[in-house]
């Protein structure tokens, strides 16, 4: 018998796992919702012109989450707490625009 026998190994996470984040903060970010005007906020949040089609910006807005998750994480003086929640709570948003604007799948009638 090993040393190492009743160690168990872990497959290493995708990429595309999904969010991990502090219970504050997905809670803040699920309140947020409430007062969520995706025409308004989000075309603030993203600093565009117009508000993209549901769905189209939440590889940016991940992108730009996990990049203030790391500075939350580090501790780092130029973390933004209000923007960070902000993110979180369009990403959130987004997820649920996406699935309701996906069409419906058709079920054959029998």
């Amino acid at each position: 018998m090993t040393a190492s026998s009743n160690v168990i190994i872990f497959r290493p996470r995708p990429a595309s796992h999904g969010l991990r984040r502090p219970g504050t903060l997905i809670r803040a970010a699920r309140e947020g919702q409430r007062s969520w005007k995706r025409e308004r906020d989000l075309v603030r949040l993203l600093r565009a012109d117009r508000c993209p089609v549901p769905g189209a910006a939440l590889s940016r807005l991940r992108a730009e989450e996990e990049i203030l998750n790391d500075q939350r994480v580090s501790r780092a003086a130029e973390y933004n707490l209000q923007r960070h929640v902000m993110l979180m709570i369009a990403i959130l948003a987004e997820m649920r625009a996406a699935v309701a604007a996906a069409p419906q799948p058709m079920i054959a009638a029998e």
